[in-house]
């Protein structure tokens, strides 16, 4: 599993540190640590995550809510909805968005 989330997140997390670099340059310090003796950008939390099955419409919305509560958890915005990278402003109807999202989710979660 290690390996799987390696290859899934080193290229992204590239790739977003690149846009820092070129787009944003003040957010880099934000993802600047200390290792030791060295400085690194750090994109993902440190840490293997927590798996979990979702078994029900109800527990993917709690870690739908839970997601998009990070930038405002880490201080990066007011609301999650002032993320422009969340797809929360999908699901509050703002358009237009970054991460267009597929209706069905929303109609299965309204079901519930």
């Amino acid at each position: 599993m290690s390996r799987f989330l390696q290859a899934v997140k080193e290229p992204v997390a590239r790739k977003a540190i690149r846009y820092l670099k070129c787009n944003a340059p003040e957010w880099l310090a934000r993802v600047t640590v200390r290792e030791g003796p060295r400085l690194r950008r750090r994109f993902w939390q440190p840490g293997g995550g927590y798996d979990r099955n979702t078994t029900s419409a109800k527990v993917l919305r709690a870690a739908i809510d839970y997601l998009h509560a990070n930038p405002v958890r880490r201080g990066l915005v007011p609301t999650a909805e002032d993320w422009e990278w969340s797809s929360t402003r999908w699901y509050a109807g703002r358009r237009p968005v970054k991460l267009e999202m597929d209706q069905s989710v929303l109609t299965e979660l309204a079901r519930e």
